[in-house]
């Protein structure tokens, strides 16, 4: 069995050694076994979780959703309807910020196009609509 210190895991995922220890504390990955200095080692389980963890943070699954998806691994017998609900729900709420970050994108775009270079601050149509959130286009923000 190869054992790892943390360091070595942070190298081999990416994932710096104090985010190893959030999801230590977190509960995202187990308590690692100690030498005899009480340093941590890491068998190739946990750095498989911990890649699993990893690619799920990159995807932008919230640490709660990413609890549940482990729970789930951690039974691979039972149906995976629970996991595609848990990145169903993700999808839409992903597809939601892009809806409202168009909008916030095309109110900079108009904010940005009527005022222009050349004008002084005090005509500026970017601190003006800054200024009174009433004049924004979209209303959401």
């Amino acid at each position: 069995m190869t054992v790892l210190t943390i360091g070595r895991v942070s190298r081999r995922t990416g994932v710096k050694v104090p985010t190893i220890r959030y999801y230590e504390q977190a509960g995202l990955l187990e308590e690692p076994q100690r030498t005899a200095g009480n340093q941590r080692v890491y068998d190739e389980k946990a750095v498989q979780r911990l890649m699993f963890i990893a690619h799920s943070r990159e995807l932008g699954f919230s640490l709660e959703q990413i609890r549940e998806l482990l729970q789930l691994a951690d039974d691979p017998d039972q149906p995976c309807e629970q996991a595609n609900q848990i990145a169903l729900q993700h999808l839409a709420a992903i597809e939601s910020r892009m809806k409202r970050l168009r909008s916030l994108k095309k109110e900079l775009q108009n904010m940005v196009h009527v005022c222009g270079e050349n004008g002084t601050i005090a005509n500026c149509r970017v601190i003006e609509t800054l200024a009174d959130h009433g004049k924004c286009l979209s209303g959401k923000h």
